[in-house]
């Protein structure tokens, strides 16, 4: 396959520049836009130049905003011209006058709650009054930044300009984005303009590293070079700052979930109270797919005879959240694993050990997911236990607590702790998002050659697992399986939550499967598609049963284990090493897989205690943006990676896995380390200093230096 270019390197001739004119209110009413003298040929379009629906595909999103605003740096104009800096000094100098309204900026009772979840297992409420003892916490997790190699954008121009300015209504509008979705793009150019999708082409520019955050947010950029295009019929290209992409692009969203658990004596769980509030920003761009994987992560492992769910999701006044490696599994996972490592210390009894008497029999189990073949998450305890020695060093670590235990801090001691976790994830979505069947379409051509046409845009990786299984299958040599993408390629849905390795692969065997048995009797070239239904439905009409969860039917699981230290001169983790054990099913490529959860595994720990940044009054400061790091490759610290093999030969997810798991185990080794029980994440170094500062106060023995 060829490789894409970045969008950076495309300059189509006579191209336009385009900059965005911001909101700059949270909450309120546009008036007007006042405007700087305009040079000619310079251009502003605002939402009364679109002359389709100004509203983005799938979402109550404006394309840009009208009357409404919605949060601080919401786009409201687009400025056109042919002078790249001129451009971006205009439309800074573009005053947007509005009405202010108060704004909302956190997820809680005095925000919009949109969307609503409950589930009822048994009496929860009833079998915690007779309970004696119960055991509570409460659980944030941050927002996480994507950091894309480049920024949002996109490019737009005709064809033929010629045809475009006549007004030719065959003239074909080609939009080059970076997106996990062309179809997507598609229809929402096909929406804003009103014009059909077969005078659209979307052609994907390479697409990197994602995480998901590239699901629908280039079909926003799309839609205003497209409209800059389609009224100025000239090129324009229009990509964010690396500035104003940190400041406006989606991020993973925050979650507050609050989770009381009634255990006997052994620690087991006799009923389970959680609540769950979720911050989806403005416009709930995919708020019912991020909160119910919320929920399904917060239940997931662990059997409940009792159990009562609540969850929100919030319309608040900060930009659109959405998708990050997983959508909202992470959050619910951390959850719920950090609540099972606090119900074993409240027992004295090894994390470990719990986790194994405790995680075969939930609703999504791997005893009860899959087949016979498949590996109990109790094997990837054991083996993520034994790679890491857990055993002797949490009993080692443990009585080094223990030791400590009432005393004062002293600052020449190096703590250290260790924890471990478990987790999973899904294969697919679980609301795709179209009624219309997702298609994958196989060519064996004259010469012999195989072209395998999709939309899906991926990592390269992906691309030479498909030529690889599709080599195997017809029993033809990789270089002869070609990866193509037609003007017309049929729609394969969302590049996300490990669709491409499960689904779409899926796709490729069955269609090489049928030619395989036509090409005897049928002449070349023989084109074979394959199709598969969406499976859209509500989760919640009674009591979830895991036949009902598309997408969790075989998930991928995995045991994380996570050892540190803490130096208490500068109050900062550090990682000793990781121990990542994996059920992925049918590994295709060890070397791509261990490559993919490596780099998960850093990301997963950024989020856990590096990458601390929030909105402020509804943006992120300056500052953060000027600060903010994620780890270069010489502070990786040791990560070790095994699979467990079973004979189950279907592929599973294993690209997010590394974050349902691991940074509950960072948290549960610096609660070990630190003798105190932290529940949110990212750490902040300051809540370790604050909680040394205040035990020193309380205790009178002990020495500092």
């Amino acid at each position: 396959m060829e490789k894409l270019p970045f969008l950076e390197d495309i300059y189509p001739p006579n191209t336009l520049y385009a900059a965005t004119i911001r909101s700059p209110t949270a909450n309120g009413s546009l008036k007007l836009i006042q405007t700087p003298n305009m040079p000619q040929e310079y251009t502003i379009i605002t939402a009364r130049d679109i002359p389709g629906v100004n509203l983005l595909e799938g979402s109550k999103m404006p394309v840009l905003a009208d009357a409404k605003l919605s949060y601080i740096g919401e786009p409201v104009g687009i400025l056109l011209g042919h002078d790249k800096t001129k451009v971006v000094d205009l439309a800074a100098r573009c005053k947007v006058i509005c009405d202010e309204d108060t704004p909302v900026f956190s997820a809680d009772t005095d925000s919009l709650s949109v969307i609503t979840r409950e589930i009822s297992i048994g009496d929860a409420l009833g079998a915690m009054e007779m309970s004696r003892k119960i055991v509570t916490g409460h659980y944030r997790t941050g927002i996480q930044e994507h950091w894309y190699a480049e920024p949002v954008g996109a490019s737009a121009w005709y064809k033929d300009n010629n045809s475009a300015a006549k007004g030719k209504k065959n003239a074909m509008l080609v939009v080059r984005t970076a997106t996990q979705w062309p179809n997507h793009v598609k229809r929402s150019v096909m929406k804003t303009l009103g014009i059909d999708t077969a005078n659209i082409s979307v052609e994907p520019t390479a697409l990197n590293l994602h995480m998901d955050g590239k699901l629908w947010y280039p079909s926003l950029i799309a839609c205003h070079a497209a409209l800059g295009t389609f009224i100025t019929k000239k090129p324009v290209r229009l990509i964010l700052s690396r500035e104003e992409d940190f400041l406006y692009t989606t991020k993973r969203c925050s979650t507050n979930i609050a989770i009381a658990a009634s255990i006997d004596d052994n620690g087991k769980i006799d009923s389970a109270k959680v609540d769950i509030s979720v911050n989806l920003g403005a416009y709930e761009v995919n708020g019912e797919e991020i909160l119910d994987q919320i929920c399904l992560g917060c239940i997931g492992f662990y059997n409940f005879s009792n159990l009562k769910l609540n969850a929100r999701a919030y319309c608040t006044n900060i930009p659109p959240q959405g998708a990050f490696s997983g959508f909202g599994l992470a959050q619910g996972t951390f959850a719920i694993e950090r609540h099972v490592s606090l119900i074993s210390d409240t027992v004295n009894k090894d994390p470990a050990v719990w986790r194994m008497e405790n995680t075969n029999t939930g609703l999504i189990s791997p005893s009860s997911a899959s087949s016979k073949y498949s590996v109990s998450g109790e094997e990837l305890i054991i083996k993520a236990a034994a790679m890491s020695d857990y055993h002797r060093k949490w009993a080692s670590y443990e009585l080094l607590r223990q030791s400590r235990s009432g005393k004062k801090t002293d600052k020449r001691e190096s703590l250290r702790g260790i924890g471990i976790a478990a987790g999973f994830q899904a294969n697919g979505v679980l609301y795709p998002g179209n009624d219309n069947p997702y298609s994958v379409e196989v060519t064996l051509t004259k010469d012999g050659a195989l072209e395998i046409n999709s939309s899906i845009t991926s990592t390269e990786d992906y691309n030479k697992i498909w030529q690889r299984v599709a080599a195997e299958t017809m029993s033809i040599e990789p270089e002869m399986v070609r990866i193509i993408s037609g003007d017309s390629p049929p729609d394969c849905g969302p590049s996300c939550a490990s669709r491409n390795i499960t689904v779409v692969t899926k796709l490729v065997e069955k269609c090489c499967l049928a030619i395989r048995k036509q090409r005897s009797h049928d002449p070349l070239p023989i084109t074979v598609r394959r199709s598969t239904k969406p499976q859209p439905g509500s989760l919640w009409g009674g009591r979830i049963q895991v036949k009902d969860v598309n997408g969790f039917v075989k998930p991928g699981i995995a045991a994380a284990v996570v050892e540190v230290s803490i130096d208490l001169i500068d109050y900062v983790p550090v990682v000793r090493g990781v121990w990542l054990c994996v059920d992925g099913g049918k590994i295709i490529s060890r070397n791509r897989a261990k490559r993919a959860l490596t780099r998960a595994a850093a990301q997963s720990l950024g989020w856990a205690f590096t990458e601390n940044i929030e909105y402020i009054n509804g943006v992120l400061p300056r500052t953060q943006y000027d600060n903010f790091t994620i780890f270069s490759p010489m502070e990786i610290p040791p990560i070790h990676i095994d699979f467990i093999h079973s004979q189950n030969a279907d592929q599973k997810g294993i690209g997010d896995v590394a974050f349902t798991c691991i940074p509950s185990a960072f948290l549960q080794a610096v609660t070990q380390a630190m003798d105190h029980s932290f529940k949110s994440i990212p750490l902040k170094r300051k809540e370790i200093w604050d909680m040394i500062r205040a035990r020193n106060i309380e205790q009178p023995g002990g020495h500092q230096k």
